[in-house]
């Protein structure tokens, strides 16, 4: 019988344990769980899952963060021999860890390190980001309820700023999303009238000229009497990157909102301010997506299903069948396709037709309309290796 163990890394998500929860209630077995990630497979730090630790894990479904722990934790040539040489010394042969680009891209050094070292070990990637910046999938779990968070807090700061604007005329709201603009693009998801803001949205993929960008907010000032502007945390005006800090070796990217505003009000003579919408955006049960919810749970599953079936070197994905129906399949790809797509940008489609994108993204942020999950269907998407699960959502 194989001895599995499951991990958690990264940034967490509104619904990161639930694709916990999924992957356990699948797996009829023991697991170990690995204790804040990365760092806590380096350091030997385990916790066997027997039936009263994983009922507390349940307990904690839907409660944000990660019940195992998480964070950022990079591993050297040293680190990653060690982590090999502690699950080989624990009997562990399977390793699943639930997390984002980072996370895949560790989990297929550690399956090379591990065949270098002639360890036998499986390694099953399961997504989540909400950045949704992972390639090979259509979309990741956490994604759909930070875009929902985003869409909603855009909306309601732009109707509190028209309240305001003979107090404030400017508000600059930054979203997360490091080099890639799918959050920011969702915060004009619930604009219905061209006088509502946002008014302007700025996205990484896109070059910006400050000059220009203060511009623009003159023509909306002048227009509509107030300016919503929205700009994820990556974009740089006149090519230059705000980092507010490395840490792990990592950038810490943040602060572009702060500069915009303070060049607005120095050029333009009014008052503005910047708004960074912080961590509420990943961790905001308030703003959880059912659909998200769903979808994480199933990643879980997935995982298990494929850990059964002895499938190794795969991420969990997610692909949508093309119409106006929500119809996806859980499928799984090669972590070294997804290790080479880098950072998934969003297509220029979607950036040249927003509504287009909003309705891609309106089964995923959830709602009444959108989120009642239909019975499986047959999946006709297959990876090489293993069959796919289908489920169909009417829009």
């Amino acid at each position: 019988m194989k001895k599995i163990a499951i991990g958690q890394a990264g940034g967490p998500t509104a619904v990161l344990n639930e694709s916990l929860v999924g992957f356990l209630d699948e797996i009829d077995q023991d697991v170990t769980g690995v204790l804040q990630g990365f760092q806590g497979l380096v350091e030997g730090r385990f916790i066997e899952m027997n039936p009263s630790v994983r009922n507390h894990a349940k307990a904690s479904r839907s409660v944000s963060g990660a019940w195992l722990g998480a964070g950022r934790y990079a591993l050297s040539e040293a680190d990653m021999a060690q982590a090999v040489g502690n699950l080989k010394k624990a009997g562990i042969d399977t390793l699943a860890f639930i997390g984002g680009n980072g996370t895949m891209w560790t989990l297929r050094a550690l399956s090379k390190m591990a065949e270098r070292m002639n360890v036998d070990l499986q390694v099953i990637g399961i997504p989540k980001t909400v950045d949704n910046d992972l390639a090979e999938t259509d979309h990741a779990p956490g994604f759909g309820s930070a875009a929902r968070y985003v869409a909603h807090a855009a909306y309601d700061m732009s109707k509190d700023l028209e309240a305001m604007r003979n107090f404030e005329q400017v508000r600059i709201i930054e979203t997360m999303g490091r080099n890639v603009g799918w959050l920011a693009a969702a915060s004009g998801l619930l604009k219905v009238h061209e006088n509502e803001g946002p008014h302007l949205i700025y996205l990484p993929e896109q070059k910006h000229d400050a000059v220009k960008v203060v511009a623009s907010i003159r023509e909306a000032v002048k227009e509509y009497g107030f300016a919503s502007v929205v700009l994820s945390e990556g974009v740089k005006l006149d090519a230059r990157t705000v980092t507010r800090k490395i840490v792990n070796g990592r950038e810490v990217l943040g602060g572009i909102s702060e500069q915009l505003a303070e060049l607005a009000e120095a050029e333009l003579g009014i008052v503005a301010r910047a708004d960074i919408l912080g961590m509420n955006q990943r961790s905001s049960q308030l703003a959880c997506s059912n659909q998200d919810r769903i979808e994480a749970y199933q990643a879980g599953v997935k995982a298990a299903e494929l850990v059964r079936k002895g499938v190794s070197d795969v991420m969990v994905i997610f692909r949508r069948a093309a119409g106006s129906k929500y119809v996806y399949a859980l499928d799984a790809v090669d972590l070294d396709q997804v290790v080479a797509g880098g950072e998934r940008a969003l297509p220029d489609w979607f950036q040249e037709a927003p509504e287009a994108y909003h309705d891609w993204l309106r089964p995923l942020v959830g709602g009444d309309e959108v989120c009642v999950p239909a019975s499986a269907l047959a999946s006709a998407c297959h990876h090489p290796k293993i069959g796919g699960m289908r489920r169909n959502i009417e829009k």
